[in-house]
């Protein structure tokens, strides 16, 4: 089972979602107390179920929130984030070298985030 780290940094909270194995699947913005980061938690488990929206493909449909935006980044790697049904992105992914391994990174997130549990460092 997954599970969300929960940290204080400089500016603020913020956590990242990591799998079973350890690695980091998403992070979070920074919050500023650790009531709105527990609440940004709760949000990415009701919101991970979304749909994708692949904005690498040209035409791709445009979907409505919640949904898991994929898209390529300036450098040419690809990317997600999870935007909440509001709109807000509520978690972010680290660069994929290759649309298989982002589309891991969601699935990852749609299997642990409704289950981890919370960790504080």
């Amino acid at each position: 089972m997954g599970k969300f780290v929960v940290r204080t940094v400089p500016s603020g909270i913020k956590f990242v979602l990591k799998a079973t194995n350890g690695e980091v699947i998403a992070d979070s913005e920074v919050y500023s107390s650790e009531s709105a980061c527990l609440n940004g938690i709760d949000s990415v488990r009701r919101n991970c179920v979304a749909e994708i929206e692949n904005q690498t493909v040209e035409g791709f449909e445009t979907l409505k929130h919640p949904k898991f935006e994929l898209y390529t980044d300036k450098a040419g790697d690809f990317r997600f984030r999870l935007k909440a049904k509001n709109g807000e992105i509520i978690a972010t992914s680290e660069a994929y070298k290759s649309v298989k391994s982002a589309l891991n990174g969601i699935d990852s997130i749609k299997r642990n985030a409704p289950e981890a549990e919370i960790v504080k460092e």
